[in-house]
């Protein structure tokens, strides 16, 4: 017999004591790590269960990768919005308002939805003990039924096989690209996370690879012929050729698909480098629905160039200050910083400032190893249990050759670093979600 836990929390609450019993009663893995991962979706179909299975209720695209399918995940909802559809939009993690994770048409979910939600079901909640995800994704399921969307755009949190969103039923599923990230439980090698990740594979749903890599391409086409799915890859259809353009606050594309244009110089207000490849997916799924939900070029063209103001998605090579030259962006595992840069190296400036901060159970000698020696970093610490010292990662980076002073928050290091900074100068915030979110 399951006993009742009490909570402290029992009686009527505000927004922000509801936050608060959230962060602190449920565990949360952007904030503790492993001890908040379930290894089976047992919880998640009771709590499913006790809301009347709400995912069976609204039609769905569920988005899963290692990078990318956060502004995969922003961009067709961002689109589907341009076309006059009533778009769900679900991501984690959040940055500044815990109500970004959970959207629709780009307005967060209404902080009374969030309070009367969790007033309604905590008991019940307090029975089958929850973790922040698993609550989360079911209340963001239920506010896609409760507003009626047309359909809903759902990120997975991690992997895909035993992730909570794996219970939906989508119209389509998207795979943008594996890199080797959560491998304490995804598994230490690219097929072995990319076994985990075909999991969202559904029984005659069509399936988009955005990135198509040769040592795992048999796991998609085996996994899609053993469900009847159609798979497509993103990058065999799609050709995305940058044009030069002086502006800085969007990058210009002409878009081939099949050895045709599809979409000449189409502007897209996400900056990195690496949104090409994530370009290649959101075309791929897009087209694939485009006839099912009346997708004109021009509706598709409209989309993109509007997904930041449609969407209101942060932190992808996002410019804080022009002058000095100031760029987050929330890229954290080898993958991420690898493109991150390599972006770098191809910029004009004078100095580098750098101001980094990591969580505590990454491999963060593989990240420590590729970043440029000549810059100067500004070491720190997110201000989560999972951030790790920022003594510690000064002395370990000082072992790859990076100097620097460590500081006991991100603002002081971000203040520093923009303080020291020339006019002519780059400074670059990153390493960890966690990190930027703190600036942003």
């Amino acid at each position: 017999m399951t006993t009742k836990i009490f909570s402290p929390y029992l009686c009527s609450m505000n927004y922000s004591e509801t936050i608060d019993y959230l962060f602190s009663q449920l565990p949360m893995y952007q904030r503790i790590g492993k001890a908040a991962y379930k290894a089976d979706l047992n919880v998640t179909i009771d709590l499913l269960n006790i809301l009347d299975n709400p995912q069976n209720k609204f039609r769905s695209i569920h988005i899963a990768g290692t990078n990318g399918k956060g502004s995969v995940s922003h961009i067709i909802a961002s689109v589907l919005q341009s076309a006059g559809i009533k778009t769900g939009l679900y991501t984690s993690p959040h940055l500044r308002d815990f109500r970004e994770r959970i959207k629709v048409n780009g307005k967060k979910i209404e902080e009374d939805y969030v309070v009367d939600f969790v007033e309604k079901n905590k008991s019940d909640f307090e029975i089958i003990q929850p973790s922040f995800f698993e609550m989360t994704v079911g209340m963001a399921f239920q506010y896609f039924v409760d507003e009626n969307v047309d359909i809903a755009v759902v990120e997975v949190g991690m992997g895909g096989r035993l992730d909570s969103t794996n219970l939906l039923n989508p119209e389509l599923s998207v795979i943008t690209n594996i890199g080797l990230d959560h491998t304490q439980f995804l598994g230490n090698t690219i097929r072995k996370i990319a076994k985990e990740k075909a999991e969202i594979i559904k029984k005659n749903t069509p399936i988009v690879i955005g990135e198509t890599q040769a040592q795992i391409k048999n796991i998609y086409t085996e996994k899609a012929k053993d469900k009847k799915a159609k798979i497509y890859f993103a990058d065999e259809h799609f050709e995305i050729k940058k044009l030069q353009t002086s502006n800085i606050d969007f990058n210009v594309f002409d878009v081939w698909k099949d050895n045709e244009i599809f979409i000449e110089n189409l502007k897209l207000p996400l900056l990195g480098d690496y949104q090409i490849k994530n370009l290649k997916s959101s075309l791929q799924a897009l087209d694939l629905i485009k006839e099912k939900f009346d997708l004109s070029n021009n509706i598709i063209r409209d989309g993109i160039e509007k997904v930041k103001t449609n969407t209101g998605i942060l932190g992808r090579w996002e410019i804080l200050n022009k002058c000095p030259l100031t760029i987050c962006d929330t890229a954290h595992n080898i993958d991420g910083i690898t493109s991150i840069i390599s972006q770098i190296s191809k910029m004009v400036f004078d100095k580098l400032h750098f101001v980094i901060g990591v969580v505590n159970d990454k491999n963060i000698d593989s990240i420590l190893q590729i970043l440029p020696k000549n810059a100067i970093y500004y070491f720190c610490k997110a201000d989560i249990p999972r951030g790790l010292n920022q003594e510690e990662l000064k002395n370990i980076a000082f072992k790859y050759g990076l100097s620097g002073n460590s500081f006991s928050s991100v603002r002081k290091a971000f203040e520093t670093a923009t303080n020291n900074a020339g006019i002519n100068d780059l400074v670059f915030v990153g390493g960890s979600t966690f990190v930027v979110a703190e600036i942003v």
